[in-house]
């Protein structure tokens, strides 16, 4: 099963590819506070224009080059 994953477009200095965001909150196991936690991921924008802070969807797929192992499906919010 592929992972679908949302998050925040934060650069697109390269060709083809928009680093992109994606913010978790998760309970911590002993403590039981809320605790965030921030990841960067390299996605293949295909055709897609995009501008800083736009929220896309991503997906799993195959090693497109040695950091790159998303896609960008669509973009959500502008």
């Amino acid at each position: 099963m592929k992972k679908i994953l949302e998050g925040i477009v934060v650069s697109l200095g390269m060709s083809k590819t928009a680093v992109v965001k994606i913010t978790t909150v998760r309970e911590h196991p002993m403590y039981k506070k809320l605790v965030k936690k921030d990841k960067k991921i390299k996605a293949d924008m295909s055709d897609l224009s995009l501008s800083l802070g736009d929220k896309v969807k991503i997906e799993e797929t195959r090693p497109i080059s040695k950091d790159k192992h998303f896609k960008i499906l669509e973009v959500l919010k502008k």
